[in-house]
């Protein structure tokens, strides 16, 4: 259960921090925000224990040879909540939302195999008659998310972001050489799925490793990056009440532009490519229907390129980033 919270501009600082590193100490968060390192670890552990906040650790599946995808199901009006509780336990999904009336749902998921896509698509899915239709997009790009923020809780100065970055306790460089998880890799995501800051002593307590291999293992997997550290708050926290969902028909010549042009308008808190007939998707967050209302009549109104266009409000978000449904 959520609750309400008023953010000051040292709650707005953290956040922005976290952005910029989600493992920062709360010593170097607080000398770039000049208060004490007590305070800062105060106002995130009210932040985290609310549900408002929290860092993750995610897998970047691309770099894993993973396949992304992004599902939408028609459901029977009583089974929509069920269902979407049922995809939101599933350790190969994220992003699992209600949308509009309730009966429909959409759900990113990760496969690591085609066998795993088989057992999501053709396995549980298709045998209930609760599920009126499924639609599968393949994610082919992304031009905001995941690794790429959502620029909402901006809040510091170039000078400050440039030295928390300067500093960041992991850096990920990626490469096109292929990676492989080894034993113990799967409990240290899942732990850090859950909670992107747990301790290097409770990583190595689940791993089974030294403290020193675990900081050995996840420098490796973060400079070849195949894992990064992302802070998820909700946009309620930042005052953003309306969130919807948007997938669009873009001709293929005019798709990277217009995904481009997209990533720079602050509303968006993730576009990607798909396949599909509305190949270009994305969420956008905005502070209530108004200005809704004018994102799409004034900004997205003002990319030509976009020829079909359907909208849908979130109305509850069933799971998040990570590996468990939200706090």
């Amino acid at each position: 259960m959520v609750e309400n919270i008023e953010l000051d501009e040292v709650d707005r600082g953290l956040l922005h921090a976290l952005e910029v590193d989600g493992r920062a100490s709360f010593s170097r968060i607080g000398e770039v925000l000049g208060v004490s390192d007590q305070r800062v670890a105060r106002r995130y552990r009210r932040l985290r224990s609310s549900g408002m906040a929290r860092v993750v650790g995610a897998v970047d599946g691309h770099r894993l040879g993973y396949e992304s995808w992004v599902l939408r199901l028609q459901c029977t009006p009583d089974a929509a909540v069920s269902i979407a509780e049922a995809l939101g336990r599933r350790s190969d999904t994220f992003w699992v939302h209600l949308l509009s009336g309730g009966t429909e749902i959409s759900c990113s998921a990760t496969q690591r195999t085609a066998k795993e896509r088989q057992s999501l698509l053709l396995g549980r899915l298709a045998r209930t008659d609760r599920v009126l239709s499924v639609t599968a997009h393949r994610r082919l790009h992304m031009f905001v998310g995941g690794r790429v923020g959502w620029v909402g809780p901006a809040a510091l100065s170039p000078e400050q972001v440039a030295a928390l970055a300067a500093g960041r306790v992991f850096t990920g460089h990626g490469g096109d050489e292929p990676i492989t998880l080894g034993p113990g890799d799967d409990a240290l995501l899942e732990a850090l799925s859950r909670d992107g800051r747990t301790g290097y002593a409770d990583l190595a307590a689940v791993t089974g490793w030294s403290e020193s291999t675990v900081r050995r293992r996840m420098e490796q997997l973060c400079a070849a990056g195949a894992i990064f550290f992302h802070l998820d708050a909700l946009p309620a926290l930042l005052g953003k009440r309306v969130e919807a969902q948007l997938w669009m028909s873009v001709p293929p010549a005019e798709l990277d532009k217009t995904g481009q042009a997209m990533a720079g308008h602050p509303e968006v808190a993730f576009v990607g490519a798909t396949t599909g007939p509305s190949n270009l998707f994305a969420t956008v967050v905005c502070d209530d229907d108004a200005a809704f209302y004018r994102y799409l009549t004034e900004s997205l109104g003002a990319l030509p390129a976009i020829g079909h266009i359907e909208t849908a409000p979130i109305i509850r978000t069933i799971k998040r980033f990570g590996s468990v449904l939200p706090l």
